[in-house]
């Protein structure tokens, strides 16, 4: 297989050997799979965060908070979460498993991420690094939970739930969201900057040739086990 094949984006989400039947069936391997997801995608985070070149919409909210709060950046983003996810509440929504160790697993990935990685960048290039690195990152962290079935994060489920009540695509409604956070957390003192640009342009597009390659993971071991 060539290497255009393989970075080739999924349109899909696959379904996979570890794809949890309910958002609450969990095992020892899909309990292990989605830690490492959210890990990781904590993890690209703090990559982002630690360019000093702008942070994720969301992040920039989370950074703007602890700026005007006791809050860690960590604790900033666990309490965002939660009051994402009581939003839930009035649309229905019912949340899984993953998206409990979602609240937890990010907010305490990105913290240890902010406290190892070094901020003190001596060129732009490794600054860009950190950027297309954390992109890289979140993309495969994103594919891995995603794929375990354990519910929806709190944003994702925010954004499936305002758009089952009022019938408004779910690009526009995450767009709309996308807005509101950035602006708000832009006020607030979030950092913004070309980091921020290039994860908007090139996020879905990770997610999409992360979830090719779990796709092709998981033919592989299908393959072997046959």
């Amino acid at each position: 297989m060539d290497i255009k094949t393989l970075l080739r984006p999924h349109r899909t989400i696959p379904r996979t050997s570890w794809t949890a039947p309910t958002q609450w069936s969990v095992n020892p391997s899909r309990f292990l799979i989605l830690m490492f997801g959210l890990t990781i995608f904590g993890f690209g985070e703090a990559l982002l965060i630690q360019s000093t070149l702008g942070n994720t919409p969301w992040s920039v909210l989370s950074q703007g908070l602890s700026k005007h709060t006791p809050l860690s950046l960590g604790w900033s983003t666990f309490f965002i979460s939660i009051v994402v996810l009581l939003g839930w509440i009035p649309l229905k929504q019912r949340p899984g498993f993953g998206t409990l160790a979602n609240i937890v697993m990010i907010a305490f990935a990105l913290q240890i991420g902010t406290d190892i990685f070094p901020i003190e960048h001596h060129t732009m290039w490794i600054r860009f690094a950190y950027v297309f690195g954390g992109i890289a990152l979140i993309g495969c962290g994103s594919s891995l939970y995603i794929t375990c079935g354990l519910g929806p994060g709190p944003r994702d489920g925010l954004m499936t739930g305002i758009h089952r009540v009022t019938g408004v695509r779910v690009g526009r409604v995450r767009l709309i969201l996308e807005i509101i956070v950035f602006g708000v957390g832009w006020a607030i003192g979030g950092r913004v900057g070309i980091g921020t640009l290039c994860f908007a342009l090139f996020i879905g597009n990770s997610v999409a040739i992360w979830l090719g390659l779990v796709r092709h993971l998981e033919n592989a071991i299908q393959h072997r086990r046959s």
